[in-house]
This record gives structure tokens, sequence and C-alpha cells, in this order.
């Protein structure tokens, strides 16, 4: 980061609490001289995040994710370093401008391809062929500003411009991942045809896909999407996250609602912390991403039966990560879109301030269609009733929830309680753990030493002393970075060097795989020579097999003597 020195970025970790910051995203509990939570960086349901406001550091004492307030907000936001350096300074009142921040992009081709593509389509609508097209989206109630907002745009009729422009621009290999055009005994031609173009963003807001919607003739297809490529995983996104997040996390609260349209209509009349999964399947990373939005979530699924078996599905992931949801549900098989249109925003706004809760709209969804005036179907509903109080641990809400049961059936609460099993006995989803690399003796060594460089000077000084090769890359890489910080700044401090490398992610990784593998920051003159030793040895072995392969080279015997000395004598140094 050329426009902030150490000492500025220094200052702006410094003018904020790193427990404050983390606690606005996970709950923190003090323990010691530290702070515990769960670890939002791998599928953790017990609190093994440490956060240490002396050394201004967290670190995860399973998958060994670490770092300062910078990395942590970096890797939960999805953003940047310099984007993290600002938002921490905002919030430590240290305004700074980091000028525009340029995303690193794996696909760059793909990127640069969708972005051509996003310019051709909002020009096609804005042309006199988009005209019926403009004309349509308004009877739907969007205007002019939404399809300037949401960058809707235009694929024209029995039209192949857009593969024409891009066969003059790219290579065929590259236009054919985007999943925009298809090449048949003719030539290109456009997949998208005669469609209003919604496209779909990346969680940075970069266009990575779009739907297309039919709108001037009949089709079996209504809607038409990009299939998956190597810039769009459907699972992996959330519609409208980009706009979303910074709102969500100001009300602590996320609205998440099914498909683009209801989203665009949902946060045009106010929601501006709503966000939209392509469906009613909504995978564990879509869960984690929205659990990261908002302390609170409601779930506004399409009011139709697709919608509410979507809705127990998606209540059950939440309440896996220890979120349990609110639900809003909406009548006559309607979406948001067609509420909020139909019923008008006041009814839809009473709607979004009462939701009900998760386990009042199981409940709900388990009486339909069943006939409780039947006794077959009443216990049924009961015991599917029973199983779900039993995935409840709130033991409060577990005796609320069965006392309603009671009520409802006239049957005595003991009865419930007899088919209940104990909340505290009651088996939990099984943990994964994450598994250790496992290592020789040799990277044992190298991971050791370099764990041991990261908390203390004087490691760094004996490695620079006695080391003269670290075999194995990323923890050569490593020390090396470590030996260079020390010598420009005469100190080891974690968090210094951590920011000092703007939180490379190829350094960040070693960091964490070094931290999985070692806990104690405890160490001994012994251990650290133990290191150094077994590292010596490596070399030697090492350096042992290339002059016998050398040999075999050799014909003249007075040059194999000379290296079969060579190799007595490194053998000698063993």
């Amino acid at each position: 980061m050329n426009i902030l020195s150490q000492e500025q970025i220094n200052e702006i970790r410094n003018s904020v609490n790193i427990v404050d910051v983390i606690s606005s995203y996970i709950n923190l509990t003090p323990k010691g001289k530290n702070y515990f939570g769960v670890c939002p960086f791998h599928d953790d349901s017990n609190p093994s995040m440490s956060v240490s406001p002396s050394r201004q550091i967290y670190k995860c004492f399973s998958c060994g994710a670490t770092g300062t307030v910078f990395k942590f907000v970096m890797d939960y936001e999805n953003i940047s370093f310099k984007q993290a350096v600002q938002k921490i300074g905002d919030i430590g009142g240290i305004k700074i401008n980091i000028g525009p921040v340029k995303l690193t992009k794996k696909f760059p081709i793909l990127h640069e391809i969708y972005d051509l593509s996003l310019k051709f389509y909002i020009n096609n609508i804005n042309t006199s062929q988009g005209k019926k097209a403009k004309e349509y989206l308004k009877s739907r109630g969007v205007g002019e500003e939404i399809i300037k907002e949401f960058q809707i745009g235009l694929s024209l009729d029995n039209d192949n411009s857009l593969s024409n422009i891009l066969i003059h621009k790219y290579k065929p290999e590259d236009i054919i991942k985007t999943g925009l055009v298809k090449k048949n005994e003719y030539g290109f031609y456009d997949l998208f045809k005669g469609r209003i173009m919604f496209p779909l963003y990346d969680l940075n807001g970069e266009v990575v896909a779009y739907s297309g919607r039919i709108y001037n003739r009949a089709d079996n297809s209504k809607y038409f999407n990009t299939s998956e490529t190597e810039i769009f995983k459907k699972g992996e996104l959330l519609y409208n996250y980009h706009k979303a997040k910074e709102a969500a996390r100001q009300k602590n609260q996320i609205i998440v609602v099914e498909g683009f349209m209801a989203a665009i209509r949902t946060y045009i009349s106010g929601y501006k912390n709503v966000v939209a999964t392509m469906g009613t399947a909504v995978t564990p990373i879509q869960a984690n991403l929205i659990k990261k939005l908002g302390k609170e979530v409601i779930i506004c699924f399409d009011g139709d039966e697709a919608g509410a078996h979507g809705t127990m599905s998606f209540i059950d992931q939440l309440m896996d990560l220890g979120v349990t949801p609110k639900i809003v549900r909406l009548e006559d098989n309607m979406d948001p879109d067609d509420y909020i249109r139909s019923k008008g925003l006041e009814a839809f706004q009473r709607k979004i301030n009462n939701p009900i809760s998760a386990m009042d709209f199981k409940l709900s969804y388990l009486k339909k269609n069943k006939d409780l005036g039947n006794a077959v179907d009443e216990a049924e509903y009961l015991k599917e009733a029973i199983k779900e109080i039993n995935k409840i641990d709130d033991e409060i809400l577990r005796e609320v929830t069965i006392k309603k049961l009671s009520e409802e059936s006239g049957l005595d609460i003991d009865v419930f309680k007899d088919y209940l099993k104990d909340p505290i006995e009651k088996p939990k989803p099984e943990k994964k753990q994450v598994s250790k690399v496992k290592m020789d003796k040799y990277e044992k060594a190298e991971s050791g030493l370099v764990y041991h460089m990261m908390n203390s000077a004087d490691v760094i000084k004996m490695y620079d002393r006695k080391v003269t090769f670290m075999p194995t890359k990323e923890y050569r890489i490593l020390a090396r970075e470590l030996s260079e910080f020390h010598k420009k700044t005469g100190t080891m401090n974690l968090a210094d060097f951590i920011d000092y490398i703007e939180c490379d992610p190829i350094l960040m990784d070693t960091i964490n795989k070094i931290n999985q593998n070692n806990k104690d920051e405890n160490y001994s003159q012994e251990e650290i020579d133990d290191y150094i030793n077994v590292i010596k040895v490596y070399n030697i072995e090492n350096e042992i097999n290339r002059l016998k392969n050398k040999i075999k080279s050799l014909q003249d015997p007075l040059d194999q003597a000379k290296i079969a000395q060579q190799i007595i004598d490194l053998k000698k140094g063993e």
C-alpha cells in the first residue's frame, strides 16, 4: 500500500479495540485475558477463536485462522486489505483516501467479456428497439430509475450482435466459456435472444451471469439463466449481496427472499437489507453468508408450497449454524414483488414488522393437509412436532412449545415430556474437525521454527545465524519475510508483521497452516536447537543424494574420488 506508511496503518489499527470490532460480527465471551467466540471461517460449533486485546490479533485453535482486525474484516466481508483499512479508519475516526480499489480476478478475461456484454445489453434497451421492453417493465412497476440502478438490459430478437463483437476481440475458447455464446456448423451465435437481461452479480458486485426474461412472445421458459461457469456458481452467491451488506450490518437484520425480482421490489420499497437466493434450495455457503450479514434473519420466501418447503429446510440449516430465523409468509401464493404491487407497501411492512417464530411456522406447516379432528392425523402431527422440538436447544422455547401443544391437543404436558430427549444430552450435529496437515519430522521442524519466529525476535536472530536454507518453499518464503521485517523494525510483533505484508493470501495461508499445527508459544533453547539441527540434517542428506547422482554421471575416477570425499565430509557434519 503505497499511500500509507506502516506507522499510519498501525495508528489506524490502534484507533479501535479489536474486541469491539469482532464482537460486532460474532458473539465473544471473556475468559481470562482474552475473549472467545465461534470461528466464522470454518464449520465450528464450539468457541475455538481467541481474540487478544493486548496483542491485537485473533487466532482459531482449530483451523489456524489468524490475523489483525484488518484481516478479520477482509475475510468476513470479502473485501480487500485497502478496503478493510479504510473501514477500520472510519470506525476509529481517522479519515483516509485509499483511492480506487482494483480487485484481483482469477479469470480476468471472463470478467472483461461480461463487463462488455453488460454495456452492450444496457445500450440495447436504451435504443428504439428497447421501447417495448421498457413498456413491459413499466407495466410491472419497473421504471427508468430501477432499470438504471439494477443495470437491466436487453438482448435483441434473432440477433447475433454480441457474438460478432466478441469474436473480433477474444479467443473462441474464452467466448464459449462465458455461457453467453455457442457455436454450431454455421459459426457463433448468441444464446440470449429477445429477452430482458437481468445481470447477476458476485459478492463484490461484479456481473458474472444473467437471467433473461421473455417479454414479447410465448415461451415455455419464461426465464433463461446463464449456465454455471468458472466465475458463476449459483450456490455460492446471493443476489443483491453487494448492495445489501452494509445496510444489513447497520440494522443487524437481513431479509432473505426467493428470486431477483422479489429482491429488486423489496429493495426499492425501502428495505435495502435484502438478498435473494436463486430458488428455495439454500446451500451451506449461502447460509453462512446470510449468518454473517445480521443477527436477525427474516425469511420471506414465495407464499406457495415450494416456498414453504424451502423455508422449512432453510430454518434447519440456519439453526445448525446457531441462528434462529423469523418467518414472513405471504398469502395467495404471492412473492414479495406480487404482494407489494397488489396489496401495497403498508401491507408488506406489517408483515415484515410482525414475523412469526421459526417454531410457530414449523407447527403451522406440519398441520397442513391434516385433519386434526382425525385421531390418526393428530397423532402423526404430534409425533412430527415432537421431532422438531427435539431439535431445540433453548430450554425455555422447548417448554413454551410443549405447553402450546398440550393446550392444543388436551394432552398432559408429561405425555410430551416422556417422548422428548434431555436437551442437555441431546446429540448435537457432528462437528467437522479441521484435519491437521500430516508432516514428516523435517516439515515439523520447519513449521515449529517459523512458528516461534513469528512470536520471538530472539528466534529470528537464531535463524539468521544458523539456518542457511529452509527446504520447503512456503516456509522459506515466510521465514525470509520475517527476517526482513525484523531487520527493518528491530522487533517482532505479529500484528505489525501481518499488516506489513498486507495480509498477503499466500503468506497468510502458510501462517494459518503453521498455527493449526503449533499451539504453545513458550519454547526452550533445546527445542529451537533441535529444529535447526533437523533442518541441517535434511539439507546435508539432500546434498549427499545430489552428489551421489552426480558421481553416476562422471567418467573420470579422479573426479569421482573428489565427489566421494565431499560426501564423506558432509557425513561427518551430520
